[in-house]
């Protein structure tokens, strides 16, 4: 890899533009602001799709030897899961880390192997919230000015942890290519360097560091499981993993919303690709960096795709099981292993690394109530019973009598035109597992005329399954 010092330090010089004027907003006064772009031309000169760097292992562990004393040895211990999912799972938590996320790897080294003009200028970055949180806090650290800058939609509790680290803070673009483009241009303006946070060559090296870890904590592994999104983290964990074992396998694990390596691959080079809402937003990269994918691309010896429901179910898993509340693109790697996509791992020794843990407590919630949904823990069903005293009465006793625990109840009678001595009530409740489930309906079919089944979780299809008894 080129020595990235040799590069002009004021980006301004690599830029072209045409007549710009923009208003900033800052952690002094945090507000949605417009830029006025023009004809504009701005471009991250670490990145550049004609010239892809490709990383070493000696990168990697220049990384290692640089950044241990200001990051965590995360631990990898073996997880409560393993018997149940017929291999030797072993958990990387690096969610651990002061900020929440494996991210800081990467941008500590990158700020480390700045030059001194540079790290008085400063750098700056677009984020919707990870990257940002370790780029301010190991900035702060280091005595580095750092400015991010974050899309109106990135969660306001990330914005405020942010500027505590007291960076300065620009709330601009409606979306994170938009946030880019502003980032870059300021930088641009002010003369400061703009790093990517998942292409950048350094911050890419200083995430194999965990790959590194992992080898010296688990002894005899037969494969990795890593979330893919922008690619930086599995081109480094995999470089620094094959380099010293190259019969480990290294799968990547995507979100079926974002799904931009898995496009790469199909086009052979990096191309946008749109993308969805996701419990795996910090997956969301609408297009895989050019130095990632030249990196990552050789080494990657499977790549699987994952359903949304299988997220959620992970995230359950991991709070239950493990006591872990890790992010959705943390659990993606344990997701594709109970979507039974990684089948051919059974008897194997696995690492999964769970590579964040910030994860809003409301998303949370959500979260964990359509695991349970997905899981067929958490039904809800429409049942027409007598309007009679007692009648409701009835039906809470038959559900509890099963062991089934009612969540919720509301009953109405305005709005069924066909019975007049009738009313119906609606029930969300919660079972066992799926055979506790498939008790509670056997239940109500065979003591209700009229039992609708609906799934309440918008994973499903929106359709109901309606059971008619005599």
């Amino acid at each position: 890899m080129r020595d990235l010092n040799k590069l002009p330090s004021q980006p301004l010089n690599l830029f072209a533009s045409n007549g710009v004027n923009k208003s900033y907003s800052s952690t002094s006064n945090i507000s949605v602001s417009s830029i006025s772009t023009g004809d504009e031309s701005v471009f991250d000169p670490y990145c550049v799709e004609g010239n892809p760097q490709k990383i070493t292992f000696e990168d990697v562990t220049s990384a290692a030897f640089k950044i241990k004393s200001g990051i965590i040895n995360t631990p990898c211990a073996r997880s409560r899961l393993s018997d149940s999912m017929g291999m030797e799972l072993y958990l990387k938590k690096d969610f651990l880390q002061t900020t929440g996320s494996f991210k800081e790897r990467g941008a500590r080294y990158a700020l480390l192997m700045l030059s001194d003009e540079q790290k008085r200028n400063g750098v700056i970055s677009a984020s919707l919230g990870n990257h940002a949180l370790a780029l301010c806090y190991h900035g702060a650290k280091l005595g580095i000015p750092v400015t991010v800058v974050m899309p109106a939609v990135a969660p306001i509790m990330k914005i405020a942890a942010c500027k505590q680290h007291g960076a300065t803070v620009v709330v601009q673009g409606s979306d994170m290519g938009e946030a880019k483009q502003n980032a870059m241009q300021i930088g641009k303006e002010k003369g400061l360097v703009y790093i990517n946070g998942y292409d950048h060559p350094h911050i890419m090296a200083g995430q194999g560091t965990l790959g590194l870890e992992v080898v010296e904590q688990v002894p005899d592994i037969d494969a990795v499981v890593v979330p893919v999104g922008g690619g930086g983290l599995i081109a480094g964990v995999a470089l620094a993993i094959k380099t010293l074992h190259p019969h480990v396998k290294v799968i990547g694990v995507e979100s079926h919303r974002c799904a931009s390596f898995t496009a790469a691959r199909t086009a052979g080079r990096p191309t946008y690709t749109p993308i969805e809402s996701t419990l795996a937003d910090g997956l969301a990269v609408p297009m895989v960096g050019y130095n990632a994918f030249v990196t990552a691309d050789p080494l990657i010896d499977k790549l699987v795709v994952v359903k949304e429901e299988w997220i959620a179910i992970a995230i359950l898993k991991l709070v239950e099981s493990e006591k872990c509340i890790v992010e959705g693109a943390g659990a993606t790697g344990l997701a594709a292993i109970l979507a039974g996509q990684l089948d051919e791992l059974k008897g194997k020794r696995v690492v999964l690394p769970l590579c964040g843990g910030n994860i809003d407590t409301t998303i949370l919630g959500r979260c964990l109530e359509r695991g349970l949904a997905a899981e067929g823990r958490l039904l809800k069903f429409t049942v027409t019973v007598s309007d009679r005293p007692g009648g409701i009465s009835e039906l809470c006793k038959m559900v509890a009598d099963i062991g089934v625990s009612i969540k919720d109840i509301m009953h109405e009678r305005a709005w069924i035109m066909s019975d007049i001595f009738s009313v119906e009530v609606k029930v969300v409740c919660e079972t066992r597992d799926a055979h506790h489930a498939r008790q509670l309906q056997e239940m109500l079919y065979n003591n209700y005329r009229r039992v609708v089944f609906g799934n309440s979780s918008e994973f499903s299809n929106g359709d109901d399954q309606s059971f008619t008894g005599c």
